[in-house]
């Protein structure tokens, strides 16, 4: 019987190990590259970048969305922004280095609590607040409950409606007591490095995404155990949550633009981003016509633009997402120029 059992556990302690490994190998990949600060209870991380002289910009508080860290906004933001701002890119709760704290950092409300005290402790009275995809939820929570910290909101392909259907199987298996502790220290890194690939490509789909975009921004630190647990527990809480919260986005009355694609296989834009233009009084609805889950990416140069106009400059938001349109299908037809020839008959047998 004891060797049966021995059988049995073997292999799962064999996973356990492996996984374990893999989340120091993940850490050691990508190392903190911010600071971690008390928020009351528990501590927050974040790269704060102080306030240059040469600022014509409000501050700026970056949100990651669901499976991700603080890396990838400051990919896609800091060089473009350097010089212009005070900035500061937020590990959420439970999330890249930032401990969980409270079950209350569970849902989106809480989670912009712990931002608005961050923000508090690093000196920063009020900002402009951009969220992508599952930070629009918390984007939107914050400017409900802290409207006195809030100089303006940008939505970056934002979650924050009801959708149809639920979510995906292993974020249910992730968050059962036992069953779930197995699951997420045994078989999601395996899980989760086979997928790595296909997923983030599916992000970006139908663009490219950078070939350098793993590399740079460490999605591989959601599959630790305890941040996967964390991100699982987000999904499941989120569609009642804004059930009920989507109800009360009439009430926001800071500066708004939502920017999105009209090609999002992740979030729908006619659910999500047209729900938020609705639902916002005076805000901006700006689609880019051809880009799917990433903006930040694709169109940072229209969300930086979306910026200076929530600060206040004259800016033709349509006109500079019109203008990304025409630029990405040039880099594709470019792209498409360079493949070519691999994809003509013979190409392979040397012809």
């Amino acid at each position: 019987m004891l060797a049966e059992v021995s059988v049995l556990l073997a292999p799962l302690a064999a996973a356990i190990g492996y996984s374990s490994y893999k989340a120091r190998q993940f850490e050691q990949t990508y190392p903190n590259i911010g600071e971690l600060t008390d928020v009351g209870g528990y501590r927050m991380n974040a790269v704060h970048i102080e306030r240059p002289e040469s600022a014509d910009l409000p501050a700026l508080v970056f949100i990651h969305g669901a499976s991700g860290n603080l890396l990838d906004q400051i990919v896609a933001f800091r060089a473009a922004l350097e010089g212009r701002a005070e900035m500061l890119f937020v590990d959420r709760p439970g999330h890249g280095y930032s401990e969980r704290g409270g079950p209350e950092n569970a849902v989106p409300s809480g989670q912009a609590d712990a931002i608005a005290r961050l923000m508090e402790k690093r000196g920063i009275e009020k900002a402009i607040i951009v969220g992508h995809s599952f930070g629009g939820a918390i984007t939107a929570a914050f400017g409900l409950r802290h409207p006195d910290k809030t100089a303006g909101l940008l939505f970056l392909a934002p979650a924050t409606h009801p959708w149809p259907g639920g979510i995906d199987w292993y974020y249910h298996v992730a968050t059962v007591p036992l069953v779930g502790w197995l699951f997420n220290h045994a078989i999601v890194v395996p899980l989760g490095l086979s997928r790595l690939e296909r997923g983030t490509l599916n992000v970006f789909r139908p663009n490219p995404r950078p070939a350098d975009y793993i590399e740079k921004t460490g999605p591989s630190l959601v599959l630790r155990p305890r941040t996967f647990h964390n991100n699982a527990a987000d999904f499941k809480r989120l569609l009642a949550y804004v059930k009920e919260q989507s109800l009360l986005y009439s009430q926001i009355t800071a500066p708004t633009v939502i920017i999105t694609g009209d090609r999002d296989e992740i979030v729908w834009e006619h659910l999500h981003s047209r729900g938020l233009a609705r639902d916002i009084a005076g805000s901006e609805l700006v689609t880019v016509r051809g880009v799917g889950h990433k903006p930040d990416y694709l169109a940072t140069d229209v969300a930086i633009a979306a910026m200076e106009k929530i600060a206040g400059e004259p800016r033709d938001l349509q006109a500079s997402a019109r203008r990304a349109e025409e630029r990405l299908a040039a880099s594709l037809e470019d792209h498409a120029m360079q493949i070519q020839p691999s994809l003509m008959p013979g190409a392979l047998s040397g012809v």
